[in-house]
């Protein structure tokens, strides 16, 4: 009896721990800190509804962080001028990738405290020679980007949003189906009275990437005998951006959801928007470097393309962009050398900041909810990451997940620790094992997402809140 009565008190206080682990962020929150989390979901809905490409992010990353006092790192770097701690400095990598930094009081060689998230998301990509007319149709030819469902992406209201570079260099910034009167494209889908076949086919075959093609229009153009309706459409682009369609072979088109990120819920207590996938990281990660103040060790925000992909080319995470600026910015406070930039990687530290699935009511099988996210439990820590066997992650060491620990718990803020569902289920990478090829020390991190990788995902304030803390925390007192 006496054993029982011990065994049922230790599983209370289990119970009660693992509450305790648990507890919702909202349970916390006095009304100063429910306007500032609503006020901070408010700054990220208008982000994600004017940024929903890698330029755009890196535009309005460098509005912001000039805004608040950063300087150009080039203009350093051109004028041989010398950085000292409290400096502020950020570098454009080809307009698709940033990395911004505060220079704290310790030498660099004693590591930096970096946040990394990427700034890419599935997406429709045109092609180079994209812009044909079928059956008096103009149509656009794609080619989808990253891991989608595409069915997902038919009968929506899409946008075209994007660079064209002129043969002379001139470079027109593109944006149609923003406009609140404006109009808007899409992809069709077949009706469902003629759909016996299509019915049939598994939800990996329903649409067939070669058949995401865009709507344009119908319109012929008075005079022309021969693809009017196309010879419409250039006309329509000329007279607004001046472009020719032998332009579109240098151009950077993206065909995206259209329309605003939205508040969701009865409550407003998520947010639906596209891109979260990982601009909800990116944009915290931003945030907090902007918000936080002077550090001890030098401060680093790196927003990065190509994640969706592999992280592959200039602008993605395996690229030497971010090896070159630490090398430039220990240069220009006195401290490069090869040995001394290898040492300071080695000593760093990095949240790699991606998204994590959210335990979704609808599809509780998929999970093992000892060890999954949750809405409004704060900031997702995955010890690992990969497919089957880890395959692919890089895992953080007990000793690095204890000064996590300790960092959120000394700064009040609300994490959880999760997997990327059951074992064998499926799975997932981020960029955490480049990073960590440095020898540094690397955790992922991140908000907790419902529909991750669809046209329109969700997620909760009180995350988003949450992990902006965490990361104005970690680079305090990494």
């Amino acid at each position: 009896m006496a054993v029982k009565k011990a065994e049922k008190k230790t599983d209370k206080k289990a119970e009660k721990k693992t509450k305790e682990i648990r507890q919702s962020a909202w349970e916390k929150y006095d009304k100063k800190a429910l306007d500032a989390c609503f006020a901070l979901s408010e700054t990220y809905r208008q982000f994600i509804s004017d940024c929903k490409t890698e330029r755009e992010c890196v535009d309005e990353s460098i509005r912001q962080a000039e805004k608040a006092g950063y300087k150009n790192l080039a203009d350093f770097i051109g004028k041989k001028k010398k950085l000292k701690a409290g400096d502020k400095v950020y570098m454009s990598n080809m307009g698709r990738a940033i990395a911004l930094f505060v220079i704290g009081k310790k030498p660099m060689v004693e590591g930096l405290n970096i946040l990394c998230a990427h700034i890419d998301s599935p997406r429709i990509d045109a092609k180079q020679v994209p812009l044909y007319e079928d059956t008096e149709i103009a149509m656009l030819d794609t080619h989808y980007y990253g891991g989608i469902k595409k069915y997902q992406w038919v009968t929506l209201p899409l946008a075209i949003h994007g660079v064209v570079v002129k043969e002379d260099g001139k470079a027109v910034n593109i944006c149609i189906g923003e406009e609140e009167e404006g109009p808007v494209i899409g992809i069709t889908d077949l009706l469902i009275h003629l759909s016996a076949d299509q019915m049939q086919k598994t939800a990996a075959k329903v649409v067939e990437g070669e058949d995401l093609n865009v709507m344009l229009g119908s319109m012929p153009l008075k005079g022309e005998e021969k693809e009017a309706v196309k010879a419409n459409i250039l006309k329509i682009l000329k007279d607004k951006y001046g472009i020719e369609e032998e332009d579109f072979i240098s151009a950077d088109l993206e065909i995206v959801p259209a329309g605003k990120a939205k508040h969701y819920g009865l409550d407003s207590s998520m947010i639906m928007g596209y891109g979260q996938d990982d601009r909800v990281c990116a944009y915290t990660s931003l945030k907090a470097i902007l918000d936080a103040p002077a550090p001890s060790k030098t401060a680093c925000c790196l927003l990065v393309d190509k994640e969706e992909i592999g992280s592959v080319g200039a602008t993605g995470m395996e690229s030497r962009f971010f090896e070159n600026v630490v090398a430039e910015v220990m240069n220009l406070v006195g401290e490069y050398n090869e040995l001394a930039l290898r040492r300071a990687l080695a000593n760093s530290r990095m949240l790699s900041s991606d998204v994590s699935a959210a335990f979704d009511p609808n599809y509780p099988g998929v999970n093992e909810k000892k060890n999954t996210a949750y809405f409004g439990k704060g900031i997702v820590f995955n010890k690992y990451t990969g497919s089957r066997g880890k395959s692919g992650s890089n895992e953080a060491s007990a000793e690095y997940m204890a000064a996590i620990r300790k960092i959120m718990k000394d700064n009040n803020v609300t994490f959880q620790t999760a997997e990327l569902g059951k074992v064998d289920q499926g799975g997932g990478g981020t960029i955490a094992y480049i990073a960590a090829a440095y020898n540094m020390e690397v955790i992922d991190s991140g908000v907790a997402v419902m529909n991750m990788h669809a046209p329109w995902e969700i997620s909760c304030k009180a995350d988003i809140y949450e992990a902006y803390l965490g990361y104005k925390a970690f680079l305090k007192d990494a």
